[in-house]
C-alpha cells in the first residue's frame, strides 16, 4: 500500500491512498470489511452454487479411504458420522450470522468474544486450513499428473499451484462464474463409478461392510477406532470459514426471499457437511474397492480410486477421464483455498503492521506455503497432520459457537457482531481464552497426557471445554469486554425496515465513501472512518477508547444500536 500521511500536520489533515489492488474492489472483494448491499448482487442461488463449488475438493475421498484402511469399516463408519453431525450444528449458527451482517470469519470472530486483536490469532488458524488443504489437493492433482500425463510430482506440485492464481486474483467475480458452470459435470463424473459398480457389481457394497484394512480390531467397532477416525474428520471444521467467505455476499434476508434466502445458507452453510461426509463414505469404498489391486498403501489416492472406478464403464479413457475429474475437482477447491487464505492473511497482516497492500498480494503468500508444504511430502502424514490441527481448530469454532448460542440468548454478550476496531476492546478473555485453554488440554490430550482415550476424543475435548469455558468467562467478566465504546454516529445503522442502512458516509480519511456499517465516528480524525482505516491507523493509539470522551466498558443493557424512525 502507498500511504501519503503528513506527519507533522494536525490529525484532521491526514490522508491515505491506496495502491489500484486495494482500491479495485473486483479485485479486493472486501476483503478486511463489511460486504456493502451495492457489492452483494448475486441471487441466493448463485452465492451458494458458488460456495457449494468450493467442496469439490476430492481430501475427502482420501481422508474416507485412510479412515476405513486405519479403523475398518463399522468405525470409521461411526467416526464420519459423528464428526459429520458435530460440524453441521456448529456450522449453522456460524453461516447465519455470517450472511445476517455481510461479515466474513475473521470478522464474525471479533465480535463473537476474541476482540480486535484477539482473533488475530484465529486468522493463522484459519490461513493454515487452507494452505494444509491446498497443499493436499495440489499433491492429489500432482498424483493424477505422474499418473496421467507422466509429469514428475516435484514439477506436478509447481503446475497446481501456478494454475490457480489467475483465478483467484479475480474473486468472487471470477469464481461465482466458474464454479456455476462446472458443478454438474463435476457432479455426474463423481457419482458415475458408484452408478457404475452398483449395476456391474452389487455385492461390493456387502462385502465392504466386512473391509477390515489394517484395523487391529477388523471390521468390527472399536471405540478408539472411532475416537481417531472422528479427530481425522473433525480437522475439516474450519471449512465453514471458505463457506462464510462466500455466504458474506447473499443479499439481505427479506420477506419475499427468506425461504430461498434460508435455503441458501443452511445448504451452502452446514450443509457443505453433508455432501462432505458422503465423499468421505466414498473414499472409503473406493478404497476397499481397488485394495486388492493396487494395496493398502496406495488405496487412498483419489486418481487411483477414480481410475479404477471409471475402469467399469470406460476402460479405454478411465485414466483420461480420471486425470480430467481430478484436476477439475482440484481447480474447484484450490481457487477456494487460496482465496480464503488471501483474505486471513490480510486481516492478520493489516493488524500487526498498519499497512495494507491488497489481498492480490496474500495469495502468492498462500499458494507459496502450501507448495512448499507439497515439496514437504504433507499427503504422506495426512492423518497426523489433521488429527493434530483439529484439535485448534474446534477450540477456536466452539468458542465463536458457544458465544452465538449460548451467550447472546442468554444476554451474557451483545445481540449483534461489532467488528470495528473503533469499538472494540483488543483483548476478551470470553473467547480468545476459552480457545487457548481448550487447545493446550485438548493439545496436551492428542499428545496422550491423558492416556489412549484421551488420545483418540482430545477434538471432543477442545469442543467441550470451549462451550464451557466460554459463557463461564462471560458470566464472570459481565461481559464487559465485548464493547468498549458506543457507536454514536448520528446517522443509525438500520434503516426504517431494520436492515442494514445503505447510505453512504465519507470517511475523513482516505476521502472515499461507505456504507453505514462499515464506518464508526473518530475523535482523533474529527470525523467519520471508514473500518479499513480504522484498523490502519497507528498514531490514533486508540484514544477513543481510552481518551477524553471515552465510554469505558459498556453495559450490554444499553442500547447500542440506533434505527432510523
Amino acid at each position: 500500500m502507498t500511504e501519503i500521511v503528513d506527519k507533522e500536520a494536525p490529525a484532521t489533515a491526514a490522508g491515505r491512498t491506496y495502491n489500484d489492488w486495494a482500491q479495485n474492489d473486483t479485485l479486493e472483494d472486501y476483503s478486511l470489511r463489511y460486504a456493502p448491499k451495492s457489492f452483494r448482487r448475486w441471487t441466493p442461488y448463485v452465492v451458494a452454487t458458488t460456495a457449494l463449488g468450493g467442496i469439490a475438493y476430492l481430501a475427502d475421498f482420501a481422508i474416507g479411504g485412510s479412515i476405513a484402511i486405519s479403523n475398518g469399516f463399522s468405525s470409521a463408519m461411526v467416526a464420519i458420522l459423528a464428526a459429520a453431525v458435530t460440524i453441521f450444528l456448529t456450522g449453522i449458527p456460524i453461516s447465519y450470522y455470517s450472511a445476517k451482517y455481510s461479515i466474513d470469519m475473521d470478522l464474525l470472530t471479533r465480535g463473537a468474544g476474541f476482540g480486535y486483536l484477539g482473533s488475530t490469532l484465529t486468522s493463522v488458524i484459519y490461513a493454515s486450513f487452507t494452505f494444509i488443504f491446498f497443499a493436499l489437493e495440489g499433491s492429489i492433482m500432482a498424483q493424477a499428473l505422474d499418473l496421467g500425463l507422466h509429469i514428475p510430482l516435484a514439477v506436478g506440485y509447481l503446475i497446481c499451484s501456478l494454475i490457480i492464481l489467475p483465478l483467484v486474483i479475480y474473486g468472487m467475480t471470477a469464481l461465482s462464474k466458474m464454479q456455476v458452470w462446472t458443478q454438474p459435470v463435476w457432479l455426474v463424473l463423481m457419482v458415475a463409478p458408484f452408478v457404475s459398480i452398483a449395476i456391474q457389481e452389487p455385492g461390493k457394497f456387502s462385502q465392504f461392510t466386512h473391509f477390515a484394512g489394517n484395523s487391529p480390531t477388523g471390521s468390527s467397532i472399536s471405540m478408539l477406532g472411532v475416537g481417531a477416525g472422528a479427530g481425522v474428520a473433525l480437522s475439516l471444521i474450519a471449512q465453514i470459514g471458505e463457506q462464510v467467505d462466500y455466504l458474506r455476499f447473499m443479499p439481505d434476508k427479506t420477506p419475499e426471499n427468506a425461504k430461498k434466502w434460508w435455503g441458501a445458507v443452511l445448504s451452502a452453510g452446514p450443509g457443505w457437511v453433508i455432501l462432505g461426509a458422503a465423499k468421505q463414505m466414498g473414499g472409503a469404498f473406493l478404497a476397499f474397492y481397488i485394495a486388492s489391486s493396487v494395496g493398502l498403501a496406495k488405496a487412498n489416492e483419489p486418481i487411483q480410486q477414480y481410475v479404477h472406478g471409471f475402469k467399469t464403464f470406460a476402460a479405454p479413457v478411465a485414466l483420461g477421464l480420471a486425470t480430467f475429474f481430478v484436476i477439475l475437482s482440484q481447480v474447484k477447491i484450490n481457487s477456494t483455498n487460496a482465496y480464503s487464505g488471501s483474505l486471513s492473511w490480510s486481516n492478520f497482516f493489516s493488524r500487526l503492521t498498519h499497512r495494507h497492500p491488497g489481498r492480490v498480494v496474500y495469495i502468492f503468500l498462500n499458494v507459496g506455503i502450501a507448495l512448499a508444504l507439497m515439496e514437504g511430502g504433507v499427503f504422506g502424514f495426512l492423518n497426523t497432520v489433521l488429527g493434530f490441527y483439529s484439535n485448534v481448530a474446534i477450540a477456536w469454532i466452539g468458542a465463536v459457537v458457544a458465544d452465538l448460542v449460548i451467550n447472546k440468548p442468554l444476554k451474557l454478550s451483545p445481540s449483534y457482531i461489532e467488528f470495528k476496531r473503533a469499538h472494540l476492546y483488543n483483548f476478551n478473555p470470553v473467547g480468545f481464552g476459552s480457545m487457548l485453554i481448550a487447545s493446550a488440554v485438548s493439545i496436551a490430550a492428542y499428545f496422550e497426557a491423558f492416556g489412549d482415550y484421551g488420545k483418540a476424543y482430545s477434538p471432543f475435548i477442545a469442543l467441550f471445554l470451549a462451550m464451557v469455558l466460554s459463557p463461564l468467562f462471560a458470566y464472570l467478566t459481565k461481559g464487559k469486554y465485548y464493547i468498549a465504546r458506543l457507536d454514536d454516529l448520528e446517522e443509525p445503522l438500520l434503516g426504517p425496515d431494520g436492515l442494514p442502512s445503505a447510505v453512504e458516509l465519507t470517511c475523513t480519511v482516505c476521502k472515499t465513501d461507505f456504507e453505514r456499517p462499515d464506518v464508526a465516528n473518530c475523535p482523533f480524525h474529527e470525523g467519520a472512518i471508514c473500518s479499513l482505516c480504522c484498523s490502519l491507523d497507528k498514531d490514533c493509539h486508540d484514544s477513543c477508547k481510552t481518551g477524553p470522551g471515552a465510554t469505558g466498558p459498556v453495559d450490554l443493557a444499553m442500547p447500542a444500536v440506533r434505527t432510523a424512525d
